[in-house]
């Protein structure tokens, strides 16, 4: 079965781009969105404009209309501005003082600065000509994209707004109490994209402020990249986002980020620099927005339909028809966001599975910084809207129509785990047969990508399958992987992995750790073996925290380094036992980590726990992780490594208004809540039925686990 996008949408696709170059026209366009009630908000909007403003300025108005009546709209928004406004006709090119309106059963698209006019794919039903024209008008206009949501029904505009959004434009939205109907204004609200929410009254002051600093480019001086003061300022902004987020921005792309502060102080008529970092020093409400801006990532059902169907034609069929049924396949989405690419790529799967009649469990992790957006993922439940990138047949067979969402059917919701999870700082998942990374990479630092391409490989199983968005690509690591499609960056992964760091480097300090692209991790590649076992000892010495193998009944086989503060010799007969050398405080969190890294083959961790070993306490990282050797003997057997980390450094602290006592609690109730649960799985394992229960349990364990974080 294909997957046809609806006709005349093909101006909405955004992927591939650059918005690290201005759109060649220097006006912004704002694009006006609006339903039930909009004519009122439109009049409201336009007679507070400042005389003269419409010459800087051109607008589009999408207006939902009845296709089998001809519009007045032209004439009645005529009266409320001294722009000429005129009905959108194809081809024509948009110029400043003007106001196009869309006629009567059209959608509008713009491309190279000219409108285009298409047939609706159908006469009635569900139309979102808002947001065909959101999504155009930012891979057409870039910054100079604006989109404003009026009153209206429905959702219509919220996915063009993200689309903006990604593009680094503006958007404003209607206050829901001044709107006559408020569905499209709080469906917009709640993606926490918006940069203002205002009356149509008071749009216009932002409006102008914002189109002038865009239009004249960038607030930021080019010089700030050589100016030492001025990356002593974008480096205080990084250290403000650590402490509030626990987030490292610092290895992100220095253009992509100064580019996002600069929108954030255009958005505040702000243009120093240094003024901006007295914002986010005294408003942490502005250090949230910052972070939510540096997040954003448009995503959405089947991007890119060509390379999902490249996947469903080479790929997916090959892994199922190798499969081994003792393991399911194993599928990693890093930058995940909220969802999308991780059910497209399970639709994927069970469609192949009932055209090849061949039924195999398939275990798809999906992974993200953005625990809000890890919320939305679980959930489930998308708008209306993505009707526009699934066909009906894909819409009926996976997901249930609920008043004005779709929800995420149970089998489908089954095939995919989600998990709050940093790619830069904590471990890989592995054993992987594919790793969708798709528009990820271009956002981070070159240094990052040496680092990570890499870790893909060596996560990936031999002959597993690297997934890129089509802006991206290997570099220097070609040699790892072979290309199995160029033009839509699908890899497979050659030989036995060459990644030179370990999993334990994940919880090293950034200050120590040390990473594929630097000159001594290049030395240990040196065919000098005597060198190469130098340079490893002294790094298990030195950099490898304290860590213990143990088999599958928890009794340990190897020991390194000091493990006193975390193990100690039991009373009685020797024993070895994991749990029974355990401390007191980590019995109950190792039982439930060794379950959890064993149950999913996958490394499990757990940050910031409290310890106390006699009058001290201390806090602690610990991390469990699956061995990854071939042969037989390895099978089962498992690192658990321990790391202390000040209370005053650690990225993991919960947060300044945190008490080490409410941390304990909650690491003790996640514990618990952790052991209870491996009890009841092992009492039903025998139920075939209640396995998949069993699923939706390790789901809500893996959202315990990410709170606690």
């Amino acid at each position: 079965m294909k997957n046809r996008q609806p006709e005349g949408l093909e101006v909405q696709e955004t992927q591939g781009l650059d918005t690290n170059h201005p759109p060649k026209r220097s006006f912004p366009i704002v694009g006006l969105g609006a339903s039930a009630g909009g004519l009122l908000a439109f009049e409201k909007f336009f007679t507070h404009l400042p005389a003269g403003a419409e010459n800087e300025l051109a607008f589009v108005l999408i207006q939902h209309l009845d296709p089998n009546y001809k519009s007045m709209l032209v004439d009645l928004v005529q009266r409320f501005t001294a722009a000429r406004v005129i009905p959108a006709e194809d081809g024509v090119e948009v110029q400043t003082g003007h106001v196009y309106i869309i006629p009567p059963n059209y959608d509008l698209s713009i491309s190279n600065g000219k409108l285009h006019l298409t047939q609706p794919s159908a006469r009635h039903g569900l139309r979102l000509p808002i947001d065909i024209f959101f999504r155009s008008l930012a891979q057409d206009q870039g910054e100079l994209a604006i989109g404003i949501i009026l009153s209206g029904t429905g959702s219509d505009g919220t996915q063009g707004l993200k689309s903006i959004k990604e593009a680094g434009g503006l958007v404003i939205v209607q206050t829901p109490e001044t709107a006559d109907f408020d569905g499209m204004p709080r469906s917009a609200i709640s993606t926490r994209l918006v940069d203002y929410v205002l009356a149509p009254n008071q749009m216009a002051d932002h409006l102008l402020q914002y189109s002038r600093r865009a239009a004249l480019g960038s607030p930021v001086s080019p010089a700030v990249m050589e100016d030492d003061q001025e990356r002593d300022f974008l480096e205080d902004i990084y250290q403000l986002l650590r402490a509030q987020t626990g987030h490292d921005f610092s290895g992100y792309k220095r253009s992509m980020t100064v580019r996002r502060f600069e929108r954030r102080m255009v958005v505040h008529t702000i243009t120093d620099l240094r003024d901006y970092l007295s914002l986010l020093q005294h408003n942490p409400a502005e250090v949230s927005a910052l972070f939510n801006d540096l997040l954003i990532g448009v995503t959405s059902f089947f991007r890119n339909i060509e390379a999902f169907e490249l996947l469903k034609e080479k790929i997916i069929p090959e892994l199922i028809q190798n499969h081994n049924d003792q393991n399911p396949i194993r599928v990693w989405v890093p930058g995940c966001s909220t969802g999308e690419e991780a059910y497209s790529l399970a639709i994927l799967f069970k469609e192949s599975m009932d055209e090849l009649q061949k039924e195999v469990k398939v275990q798809i992790f999906a992974t993200d910084i953005d625990a809000q957006a890890i919320a939305k993922a679980r959930q489930g439940v998308y708008l209306e809207n993505i009707s526009l990138d699934l066909s009906s047949d894909r819409l009926g067979h996976n997901f249930i129509h609920q008043e004005n969402t779709y929800v995420v059917r149970t089998s489908l919701r089954e095939m995919v785990v989600f998990a709050e999870h940093n790619l830069i700082e904590n471990p890989p998942f592995s054993r992987l047969d594919l790793i969708s990374c798709r528009n990820l990479l271009i956002y981070l630092s070159t240094r990052l990508q040496k680092k990570l391409l890499p870790l893909f490989h060596f996560a990936l199983q031999d002959g597993g399958y690297l997934f890129l968005g089509n802006a991206e690509g290997l570099g220097a690591f070609g040699e790892l992987f072979t290309t199995v499609d160029r033009k839509w960056k699908l890899y497979q992964k050659k030989g036995t992995s060459s990644y030179v760091g370990t999993p334990f480097d994940i919880l090293e300090p950034a200050a120590s750790r040390i990473t594929a692209d630097t000159p001594k991790a290049e030395q240990v590649n040196k065919p000098k073996t005597s060198l190469r076992e130098l340079v490893e000892r002294f790094l298990l010495t030195k950099y490898t925290p304290p860590c213990v193998i143990i088999d599958e009944k928890y009794e340990i086989l190897y020991i390194h380094g000091h493990t006193g503060p975390y193990l100690e010799p039991v009373q009685g007969e020797a024993s070895y036992n994991l749990l029974r050398m355990a401390r007191a405080g980590l019995r109950l969190e190792l039982a439930a980590l060794v379950r959890k890294a064993s149950q999913l083959s996958a490394p499990a961790w757990l940050h910031g726990l409290q310890l106390k070993t006699g009058q001290e306490s201390r806090t602690i990282n610990v991390a469990v992780y699956p061995v990854e050797d071939k042969p037989e003997t390895s099978r089962g057997l498992l690192f658990v490594v321990f790391q202390d980390v000040s209370l005053s450094s650690t990225p993991f602290e919960i947060g300044p208004s945190a008490r080490p006592q409410d941390q304990e609690l909650d690491q003790e109730a996640w514990a618990k809540e952790e052991y209870f649960q491996a009890i009841i799985e092992e009492l039903e394992s025998a139920n075939e039925e209640l396995k998949s229960n069993n699923e939706e349990f390790q789901a809500t364990n893996e959202e315990l686990q990410s709170a606690n974080e």
